[in-house]
């Protein structure tokens, strides 16, 4: 439809209004309506309904779209429309009306879209259906181009909102993001997205031998592409500093050949913006290739010149960050080696699969266990097996935080902020960063410090106390306890929503009682280490040494064990450590002859009973000097009665000594 025929209907709607002032205040009614109305859809299931003349039984707004005709609002008895009639009306441009009928254009900015109106009056309502087709056609054609000229409006400005929103994010994104590959790759990813291209490269700028290489290239091998500074688009906009944009069909001289045909591949349309450094300093071009959707525009070209700022900024960074980060990376591996799980039970083969599948998630995850059995270990674990590795790992003790310091410890606080405020300090989630944050005994936080902790475990942003800007953390939350957290809750100690937050995936430690053959296992490797501090050689565990360390209970559990080995391995002077030194440290404040078994032990009691007379025989013969002889009188028994006794309880070893 031209715009001068838009105008006449518009002309004539007035002038039929004038004529027929009673539904004027119907077509006053449809404006408003029009203007107020949320979109297209809301406006017309209002309104329809009550634009149905009484002497009608049938409204439809019509479109023609591929070459047939389709509904796309309806109210009243449906009916098969007038084919005929619908095409005289397009073909004329005018209102059409028969005996049942009546069917004219809608003023929408050249849609091909009709009012069509069914009646059974025959002749009579010729004409009453022509004038309210003529009168109101015009009239919901105005409404509809005013809604979809708002809803286009809103649209344009929502992608530039979302655009704008989007390179903030990426922008952020970049600045934290200091190796250079990686960050290229992001960048490229990033931009395509973002601009609806196929292909994307940033070209870096080789002075020295006039090259620009394109990171990264598809289809080439090392995903790196080299062509000289002055080819194509690319080199345009490396000599002048300027932005391109270019379509192949227009401009094909423009489009390098020479470089699709490297990559198998066909360039249609090209956006290009420099890259340029912070002291103005070029160095290379962002290149965006074939845009889904058509060509590019200025918008995209605008979009462009600002995501190529940012990435100027983080390139820059990145490359100051080189040297240190080769250098962290050595310090981040040395750390993550000292982490170790040691161990070939059962349960510490399933702890070490369930930490394997969790650990480069961002799953929120809760360990449970006794204390001492390597909870800690575990979040490191999991930290140095992710690409968190190279962020930091802080752990807090959160019983060891007073309720009045929990808030500041946890999330900082400004300068000022309370009495002892001196200064700004950074709390641990920002101290964390994007690294890992590990609240240990999270069961001991006040109900007060619950609250603050949920809501920024949720929200992702906290604010620093005597602060009031909204401060983004990335830091992943590992919580541990040795408490049961479910109990706490059902008893209103814990809240129940952090509780949910936090245990999205739970480990629970297996207790060193429970892990058989790992006790000597774990206790040689501690042993190892101690001794290689003290510089001095290992010694080897007994028979009944060993025997005491798998039948002891071990209530603080592995730390109760490494913290042993590390006394032996400074304290004890023989080649070999006997039952008797573990038997005073493992029972303080008790001799061997004294100790007797413990309320833990799970043995027989022949075992038992065998155990502590092999305990009794060495003492009384070390008291002795190693006199057997005097050792047996003390005991009350003939020297070969001793002998005897010692071999039936496999001591045969022993009597070499």
């Amino acid at each position: 439809m031209t715009n001068e025929t838009r105008r006449d209907l518009t002309h004539a709607a007035i002038a039929c209004l004038q004529q027929h002032s009673d539904l004027a205040p119907l077509a006053a009614e449809l404006l408003w309506r029009a203007n107020q109305a949320a979109d297209e859809e809301a406006f017309l299931a209002i309104t329809l309904p009550g634009l149905i003349p009484a002497w009608a039984d049938y409204l439809a707004l019509v479109a023609a779209r591929g070459g047939q005709w389709a509904v796309f609002a309806e109210t009243g008895q449906k009916h098969t429309l007038p084919i005929d009639l619908l095409a005289e009306s397009l073909d004329a441009e005018t209102t059409q009306a028969d005996d049942a009928w009546a069917a004219g254009l809608l003023d929408c900015h050249g849609v091909t879209e009709l009012l069509v109106v069914h009646h059974e009056l025959g002749k009579s309502q010729i004409e009453a259906g022509r004038h309210f087709v003529e009168i109101l056609g015009p009239v919901l054609g105005q409404c509809l181009t005013v809604i979809r000229d708002r809803y286009a409006e809103n649209r344009r400005r929502d992608r530039r909102l979302f655009r704008l929103e989007a390179i903030v994010e990426i922008a952020q994104r970049w600045s934290q993001n200091h190796e250079v590959e990686p960050l290229l790759a992001d960048m490229a990813e990033a931009a395509t997205r973002l601009l609806d291209a196929d292909r994307a490269s940033i070209f870096l700028w080789d002075r020295s031998t006039k090259t620009l290489v394109g990171r990264p290239a598809l289809g080439i091998d090392g995903g790196e592409l080299r062509i000289a500074d002055d080819a194509g688009v690319v080199g345009q906009v490396i000599r002048t500093g300027r932005p391109r944009r270019v379509e192949g069909a227009i401009e094909p001289d423009q489009i390098d050949h020479n470089v699709d045909s490297q990559l198998d591949y066909e360039t249609r349309t090209v956006l290009c913006v420099p890259l340029d450094g912070a002291d103005g300093r070029r160095l290379g071009a962002f290149e965006l290739l074939n845009k889904h959707s058509g060509c590019f525009t200025e918008q995209d070209e605008a979009a462009l010149v600002e995501l190529a700022a940012w990435a100027a900024i983080a390139l820059e960074n990145a490359q100051d960050h080189e040297q240190l980060l080769s250098t962290n990376r050595q310090i981040v591996q040395q750390a993550a080696d000292e982490v170790r799980m040691i161990g070939q039970s059962p349960a510490i083969e399933s702890l070490r699969s369930i930490i394997g599948r969790v650990a480069d998630t961002d799953l929120a995850v809760l360990i449970l266990g006794e204390n001492g059995t390597g909870k800690e270990v575990v979040a490191r674990s999991m930290h140095y097996l992710s690409r968190r590795r190279e962020r930091p790992f802080i752990a807090v003790n959160c019983a060891a935080i007073p309720d009045t310091l929990a808030e500041s410890e946890l999330f900082g606080h400004e300068k000022g902020a309370f009495t002892d405020a001196q200064e700004t300090r950074l709390g641990k989630f920002e101290l964390a960063a994007e690294g890992t944050l590990f609240l240990d005994e999270i069961g001991d936080l006040s109900l007060g410090s619950q609250s603050k902790l949920l809501r920024v475990l949720e929200e992702r942003l906290l604010v620093r106390v005597g602060g009031s800007t909204p401060i983004h953390t990335e830091a992943r939350v590992v919580a541990a306890t040795n408490q049961n957290l479910a109990e706490m809750v059902r008893q209103k100690l814990f809240r129940e929503d952090l509780y949910f937050r936090l245990n999205v995936v739970t480990i629970d430690m297996p207790p060193l009682r429970e892990r058989g053959d790992d006790v000597m296992l774990l206790a040689r490797a501690f042993l190892a280490d101690f001794c290689g501090k003290a510089r001095r050689k290992v010694p080897r565990f007994s028979a009944a040494a060993e025997r005491r360390l798998r039948e002891h209970a071990w209530p603080g559990n592995v730390r109760e064990l490494r913290n042993l080995m590390e006394r032996l391995a400074y304290l004890s002077t023989d080649e070999r450590i006997e039952a008797e030194e573990l038997a005073f440290i493992l029972s303080p404040g008790r001799g061997p002859a004294e100790s007797g078994p413990s309320v833990e032990d799970r043995r027989p009691l022949g075992e038992a009973t065998n155990e502590f007379q092999i305990e009794f025989i060495r003492h009384a013969i070390k008291r002795c000097g190693g006199n057997v002889s005097r050792a047996a009188k003390r005991l009350g028994l003939h020297r070969s009665n001793l002998y005897r006794k010692m071999r039936q309880l496999g001591m045969d070893a022993e009597l070499d000594d």
